[in-house]
């Protein structure tokens, strides 16, 4: 009990930070156009335009709610490019953090705001810093309640685990490049299979880069993309291809790797819900 409560506290926290980084926006170009005219005695017709601002950011949970944060978000780093960063690193890490789904998008957005090379940086290190930081979330309140929902797929995972102790960093690399469970159930049970923290971090930052550069990718692209004419162009369906095969090469190397060295007979295809799976 004392453990659910403390969690609690931890979500509840993290959440009312999200909300006044998200509510109290620096005044961007069009705040301050709207002051000027309320000092010259005009009115553009908007009560609160940093009200109306800040109720439009939230989690995108579509391809247009997407793209009208992406919008919003480049208005704004036109001048505050570190509250755009701030803001985007905390939203991140608190999907990340609580296993929230939908992480993919977060991904796409920072290829459209940052570019190819940056959004991937940003995106493998935020990934990484947020997988960890459910591996302590779990470690500190869930362990127990973890075991008691899913004891078979405990049990399942920490048998491969013993098997696999001696090529440990390369199991948990194919268990990211081919999940056969998702991504936020490896967070939150990696502690219960005594895995170190330090393998942990290092599994997740290099096995979860190819999935990254792809979502951070498309993201720099469909920042340049105005319809869906150009989405299917010769061009840019080349170049998804091109990232694909990049992208699939470390998977393709370490399942080679995998089929010599790793116990993996009695792991099946993810039946956790695919709907929840983090990155």
């Amino acid at each position: 009990m004392r453990s659910l409560a403390g969690l609690i506290v931890v979500i509840v926290t993290a959440t009312f930070y999200l909300y006044l980084l998200s509510y109290f926006l620096p005044p961007g170009p069009q705040l301050l156009k709207h002051k000027h005219e309320e000092d010259t005695g005009k009115s553009s017709g908007e009560d609160n335009p940093q009200r109306d601002i800040s109720s439009r950011l939230k989690f995108p949970s579509d391809l247009e709610e997407l793209k009208e944060i992406s919008e919003l978000l480049q208005f704004y780093k036109t001048e505050h490019t570190g509250y755009v960063l701030l803001l985007f690193c905390s939203a991140y890490l608190y999907k990340q953090a609580f296993a929230i789904p939908g992480s993919s998008f977060l991904n796409i957005l920072a290829g459209a705001l940052f570019g190819t090379w940056y959004g991937l940086l940003l995106t493998c290190v935020l990934t990484t810093v947020g997988a960890t930081l459910c591996f302590l979330l779990s470690k500190a309140f869930g362990k127990q309640t973890i075991v008691r929902l899913f004891p078979e797929k405990v049990a399942m995972l920490q048998r491969k685990v013993e098997e696999n102790r001696s090529s440990l960093f390369f199991f948990l690399l194919f268990l990211r490049f081919f999940p056969m469970s998702p991504n936020w159930f490896l967070n939150m049970t990696s502690p219960i299979l005594n895995i170190p923290v330090t393998l942990f971090f290092m599994a997740v930052f290099i096995g979860l880069m190819p999935y990254n550069f792809i979502c951070v990718q498309t993201g720099s692209m469909l920042s340049r993309i105005s319809s869906l004419d150009d989405l299917f162009s010769w061009s840019v369906v080349l170049k998804l291809i091109l990232i694909a095969c990049v992208a699939l090469l470390p998977g393709a190397l370490i399942r080679k790797y995998s089929t010599q060295r790793l116990h993996l007979d009695d792991l099946e295809p993810n039946r956790l819900s695919q709907d929840k799976k983090d990155r």
